[in-house]
């Protein structure tokens, strides 16, 4: 019997197939970034997408690796929220150091 998926394990499918898209790969080409065989690459990528099977925590970090986007912002579920994450997350250090300072001045 199938487990009912939870909402972090759809919002985690929503967000990788949203970032693959945006990349323009395929579920294959993921899959064998992050190490899984060819044969089974795209049949796993697409469970974790669907939310029909939620990746183990050392998996998703090889997939928001090869993503290229932070973990925490496979697992957000506000849109606002991840949406930063990315920003931050693409960001050169000094970059996000100089965003997150003035952006905290800016709310204080």
């Amino acid at each position: 019997m199938l487990s009912t998926p939870s909402s972090t394990a759809t919002v985690l499918g929503r967000r990788m197939r949203a970032r693959r898209e945006d990349l323009g790969w395929s579920q294959e080409k993921v899959g064998v970034l992050i190490g899984i065989d060819e044969s089974a690459s795209r049949a796993r990528i697409s469970r974790y997408e669907l939310g029909t099977h939620e990746p183990p925590i050392k998996t998703a970090r090889l997939i928001a690796e090869v993503l290229q986007v932070p973990l925490a912002y496979l697992y957000c579920e506000d849109d606002d929220s991840a949406r930063l994450l990315l920003a931050l997350g693409t960001m050169s250090k000094t970059k996000r150091a100089k965003a997150l300072a003035l952006w905290l001045a800016e709310i204080a």
